[in-house]
């Protein structure tokens, strides 16, 4: 399946992940839409992406927002959803507001994309969330984004039923050297990044090139729905 002249919109795709997703759409020749809440991001996304594409801010955590955005693009043939912003922090520790902060971008970020997304997807068209290892693999610490990933796994597969014969599918990224590490200190995002990569099966960290190409690939398989497709270099293992 080509995605030659199809409308692909990529919630998040201002940065990191999403904004792989968005470089590889384009390469493939989709008609590409970002929508990202910073608008410097997605002027700088713009400038990066060799091909045209459309640019759009949103904050996903609206409802209101999401809808009008939706009835503003009209049709479109794949939605990827990987906006997402949250914190961590051991479970008796975390305060409850910062708990529900992270089911408010992540989670209900992607039910609302989903909602009012689902309508307007052409026939053979597909939507992909974004869970992560957290859901495969407990870390302490991680409690809040363990049961966020759990929830859109869950919902992934009731979308695949009751959406069907729409495509609905979830890749669950494991550590990506992405721009949420940026605020790091380089000594010590290198030495944490060396130090997890010694321990996973694939002996690296991961690319926001790696998890774009198995959002493509779920795009593409006219077959696959339902999934969740891990790319976590086996961290869920060890």
């Amino acid at each position: 399946m080509s995605l030659k002249e199809k409308k692909v919109v990529v919630i998040g795709g201002s940065s990191g992940m999403g904004l792989a997703v968005a470089k590889m759409a384009a390469a493939e020749e989709a008609e590409v839409v970002i929508a990202s809440r910073s608008l410097e991001k997605l002027r700088r996304a713009d400038d990066e992406i060799s091909q045209p594409v459309e640019t759009r801010s949103l904050d996903v955590t609206l409802e209101h927002d999401v809808k009008g955005f939706f009835a503003e693009i009209g049709e479109l043939d794949h939605l990827v959803v990987t906006a997402a912003t949250g914190v961590a922090g051991r479970f008796l520790e975390l305060d409850t507001p910062s708990f529900r902060q992270v089911f408010d971008s992540k989670f209900w970020g992607q039910y609302f994309a989903a909602r009012y997304g689902a309508q307007r997807i052409r026939e053979g068209g597909s939507i992909t969330l974004f869970s992560g290892v957290a859901a495969a693999k407990p870390v302490a610490g991680l409690s809040a984004y363990a049961a966020v990933n759990g929830a859109v796994e869950a919902l992934c597969r009731s979308l695949a039923v009751e959406l069907a014969p729409l495509r609905v599918n979830a890749v669950s990224p494991g550590i990506v050297d992405t721009p949420a590490y940026a605020e790091m200190n380089p000594f010590e995002r290198k030495k944490m990044f060396d130090s997890l990569a010694a321990r996973l099966p694939a002996r690296r960290i991961g690319r926001p090139e790696d998890v774009a190409a198995a959002v493509i690939e779920l795009m593409k398989n006219g077959y696959a729905t339902g999934s969740v497709l891990r790319v976590d270099g086996g961290y869920r293992l060890v």
